[in-house]
């Protein structure tokens, strides 16, 4: 059965709008879900061309696990910034608990990124994150903290 691609909520370049990273540091190539303040679920591609395979490693290309944290802030972040409560503000990941790396990712893969939010206050915002790759396998897991500011104090 073929999987029929809907229209994304946001593609990357609408997201760019609302996070401030950029290329090589974006990781976001589209949101498909997005209830602000609640749910956000989006994809990222692993293509065979970027940068950081070339040294993880050589021969054995696998996605370090720091920067699928790093996917997951950057996806976690999207649900906080859309809210009116925090438009043209900037999300910092705070903390991070309960992280796991469950499988490899290597090139190729196609990984879903959801992240609920569990908590939310003034200046913070936690939330339960979760990647699977094209075969419904978690990859990787963790609970984020996210200290909201302005802009100007960033």
């Amino acid at each position: 059965m073929t999987e029929v691609m809907k229209e994304p909520v946001l593609t990357a370049q609408e997201v760019m709008e609302i996070i401030p990273n950029r290329y090589p540091m974006f990781f976001v190539d589209r949101v498909e879900e997005l209830i602000p303040e609640e749910r956000v679920v989006a994809r990222k591609n692993v293509a065979a061309n970027e940068s950081y395979l070339q040294g993880h490693f050589p021969g054995n290309p696998i996605m370090p696990g720091v920067l699928q944290i790093e996917t997951m802030a950057q996806v976690g972040s999207i649900p906080l910034l859309k809210s009116d409560n925090f438009k043209g503000k900037i999300a910092f990941l705070a903390a991070l608990d309960r992280v796991k790396f469950r499988k490899n990712v290597v090139p190729g893969d196609c990984l879903t990124v959801t992240v609920d939010i569990v908590k939310l206050k003034k200046r913070m915002g936690q939330g339960q994150g979760v990647i699977t790759n094209q075969r419904g396998e978690v990859v990787s897991e963790a609970l984020m903290t996210f200290i909201i500011s302005d802009l100007d104090q960033a």
